[in-house]
């Protein structure tokens, strides 16, 4: 297992270095100037334009800040935002528990329902019941989170009155409030992510509960219960974990949007702001945080790979 993590890390470290390089190039092809944002397009001349790039080190060539930036990052300092003036890290710090609780939930709710539904469809396989759950599960698929989280706030918070119409409190203020206020953003957020890993344990039940070991369990009087829970189930999870780190990877990105819908003030609305006012510092630390995030979910999956499937350790 050492040896499986260990190539692991060494494997995230072409990532990031690609993802940065990538993200410096993207900001840096963007037409318009950093100093025009900070001086006023209106009110900015040549002159004042070419001082403030000098101090902010724009006009560098491109490959000095490119190296600069990186050597920065690597020491925890992503710049300072154009637009308030203070430094990236603290910006995404403040904001990060509340995309994190959003995209945590919004798993969790996918990892329950994903399986329970699957389970339910892989042990009446090809019958009413499994193709009950597979539209069930291809309409929760089509239907966009951002609009299942709008029908949401109309029934449940504004007809009904059930749910807090502010969704986010910090967990060190109000952890009730907080878990109350996140249980529809979570809802609303894994409900399509629940339909990929449905599906991959559905397809790992239904093929475990037909091979010879099952029948060999049957025919030896072992429960069917347990036989589904303690075997069938442990086979399938290996697809299953692989459609749950890909599930994290979509549920960042879904959560730009739900993040508007339900007001919570985390990252994907900082980016979506600091991407339209061109506060480049933002956007490359953003990216960057988001892009760590995901390299770990999927270095946390390849060693849970690794715990059940034995192969999959190198040798």
């Amino acid at each position: 297992m050492l040896k499986l993590i260990g190539s692991r890390l060494l494997l995230a470290v072409p990532q990031l270095l690609i993802v940065s390089v990538l993200v410096f190039l993207l900001v840096y092809l963007i037409p318009g100037s950093a100093a025009a944002l900070v001086l006023g397009d209106a009110a900015a001349s040549p002159e004042e334009i070419a001082r403030v790039e000098a101090q902010l080190g724009l006009d560098q060539p491109f490959f000095v800040r490119l190296f600069g930036w990186i050597g920065a990052a690597l020491h925890g300092d992503f710049g300072t935002s154009l637009q308030s003036g203070r430094p990236v890290m603290e910006l995404i710090g403040e904001r990060l528990p509340a995309t994190l609780s959003l995209i945590a939930g919004g798993l969790v709710v996918a990892m329950l329902l994903g399986i329970g539904l699957g389970v339910l469809a892989g042990t009446h396989a090809r019958r009413p019941v499994d193709r009950g759950v597979t539209a069930f599960t291809s309409l929760m698929q089509s239907i966009p989170e951002f609009w299942l989280g709008l029908i949401f706030v109309l029934i449940f918070v504004i007809q009904l009155g059930v749910a807090p119409v502010v969704a986010w409190t910090p967990p060190s203020q109000d952890p009730t409030a907080w878990f109350r206020g996140l249980i529809l953003p979570a809802f609303a957020l894994g409900a399509g992510a629940s339909a990929l890993i449905a599906r991959q344990t559905r397809t790992g039940v239904a093929a475990a509960l037909e091979s010879r070991f099952a029948d060999t369990l049957t025919s030896a009087g072992v429960p069917r219960q347990r036989i589904i829970w303690g075997y069938a189930l442990k086979n399938a999870m290996v697809p299953v974990l692989a459609a749950s780190a890909l599930a994290v990877s979509i549920l960042f990105g879904t959560s730009l949007a739900m993040e508007r819908v339900f007001a919570f003030p985390g990252i994907g609305t900082m980016l979506v702001n600091a991407v339209i006012g061109k506060d480049f510092p933002v956007v490359q630390g953003t990216v960057l945080v988001v892009a760590v995030l995901i390299i770990l979910v999927n270095m946390v999956v390849d060693i849970c790979y690794g715990l059940i499937n034995p192969k999959a350790r190198p040798q």
